[in-house]
């Protein structure tokens, strides 16, 4: 339960952290000088949430009695499950067919790489540890 609200904190954070470094970014760089407040709340709000649930979510892989694919199914369908809700709900994308297949595909292709990266990390890391073990027990 600490591990769960120490991320929450950590993701909301982060969230308004990114609306707030958006909207300067906007502003800076667009010329802008005024914006919607309704529609910056909104906004900042759901990346708030965004912050949130993909911070959380990872505690799947940290429950040792699911495989690895189980893990993957139950993180892929929140996440992409939760992101669409709070996409077509905050207006980040239009409810028609071409935009909701364009937004899928993206969205598996980002997390099939992002998920690949932190498998071969992980592999990685194994592996040092491994070998590590292995020097250990020829040196006694």
């Amino acid at each position: 339960m600490k591990t769960f609200l120490f991320r929450s904190l950590i993701g909301i954070f982060f969230g308004a952290f990114i609306a707030v470094m958006t909207t300067m970014s906007v502003v800076y760089f667009g010329g802008t000088e005024w914006f919607n407040g309704e529609l910056f709340i909104k906004n900042a709000f759901g990346t708030m949430f965004c912050g949130w649930f993909f911070t959380v979510s990872p505690l799947y892989f940290e429950i040792s009695s699911l495989r690895l694919p189980q893990q993957t199914a139950l993180h892929f369908a929140t996440v992409i499950i939760l992101n669409f809700i709070l996409s077509l709900g905050v207006g980040w994308i239009t409810f028609d067919l071409e935009n909701i297949l364009c937004f899928t595909a993206i969205f598996i292709g980002i997390y099939a790489v992002i998920w690949i990266c932190f498998y071969l990390y992980y592999k990685n890391e194994a592996k040092k540890l491994n070998d590590g073990l292995q020097n250990i027990d020829k040196n006694t």
